[in-house]
């Protein structure tokens, strides 16, 4: 059974809404997930105040410092052991499934150097991690951890891909399936064809114009339809011949202009239709009106 147009483009409107709907779900996924990165990162910040005995001064607001990097500050200086500052963030960040890969740099606030960092991969054996025995000096310090943008993007990335594959796709079903050809209406079943103000009837072999029936030969019908199935379109003679005669197994002996000229006959009762050569080509049905 074909594939209704109207179907067609209701399944192309469905899936242009589900990848919208898609896209929107991601984003808000993202939010939620960065959201609850910066929960982590707060919570890695009131560890290490812990760790150094302060249960007091405050951990400031978490700031993005760039697409990937977050920023932890605090109120006041404190002091940390490395090796403790590594287990907490290795602990806190395992529950973030999109934080596999990282890079945590702790700086002194005087001058922005960096008093120590280790860089944790998914892979262990990339993990870079040295120092962890010497406990640092009581100062002020900022934390910079650095993710490897790989979950959030790459997925979206990926899923969106997908989406616009899927999508292109169908169009391209769409437009094979449903692409416009300039027929004339017909109805299939009762071979009753229209050409405005003209009809013809392929199993009665008639054709009506201005209210005068025509007869046509067995012949002339078959060469008639095919001209009305594609007005205005060249066709060519070897199609004609090949359509009328040779399908059926006929050796072509017969002239094809023998029959286009009475068609023309036939059809000079409208002066809107009418049979046209071209030249080193074939025959066109040309209709004006």
């Amino acid at each position: 059974m074909p594939v209704k147009r109207k179907h067609l483009g209701g399944l192309l409107l469905l899936t242009f809404i589900s990848i919208i709907c898609v896209a929107f779900s991601m984003t808000g996924n993202d939010d939620f997930d960065f959201a609850r990165r910066e929960i982590l990162l707060r919570r890695i910040g009131h560890e290490i105040l812990l760790q150094s005995g302060d249960s007091v001064s405050r951990v400031l607001p978490v700031k993005k410092i760039a697409k990937n990097e977050y920023q932890i500050s605090f109120e006041n200086a404190f002091t940390f052991q490395p090796e403790s500052l590594v287990n907490t963030t290795q602990r806190l960040l395992a529950k973030d499934p999109l934080a596999s890969d990282y890079v945590v740099n702790v700086l002194n606030c005087a001058n922005a150097s960096v008093a120590y960092g280790y860089a944790m991969s998914k892979n262990k054996k990339d993990d870079i991690v040295a120092c962890i025995g010497r406990r640092q000096p009581i100062a002020c310090y900022r934390i910079n951890i650095k993710f490897k943008p790989t979950g959030i993007i790459t997925a979206k990335n990926e899923y969106f891909l997908a989406a616009l594959s899927f999508l292109a796709l169908v169009g391209f079903i769409f437009l094979r399936l449903v692409k416009p050809r300039l027929i004339l209406p017909e109805s299939r079943h009762s071979g009753l064809f229209t050409l405005g103000s003209r009809s013809f009837d392929t199993e009665t072999r008639k054709l009506m114009i201005n209210g005068k029936t025509i007869d046509l030969t067995r012949t002339e019908t078959r060469v008639l339809r095919i001209f009305t199935l594609s007005p205005n379109e060249a066709i060519e003679r070897s199609r004609l011949q090949k359509e009328i005669w040779e399908d059926e197994g006929v050796i072509v002996g017969r002239s094809l202009d023998m029959f286009i000229s009475k068609l023309r006959k036939k059809l000079e009762l409208d002066p809107n239709i009418k049979i046209v050569v071209i030249r080193g080509k074939g025959y066109k049905l040309e209709i004006s009106a």
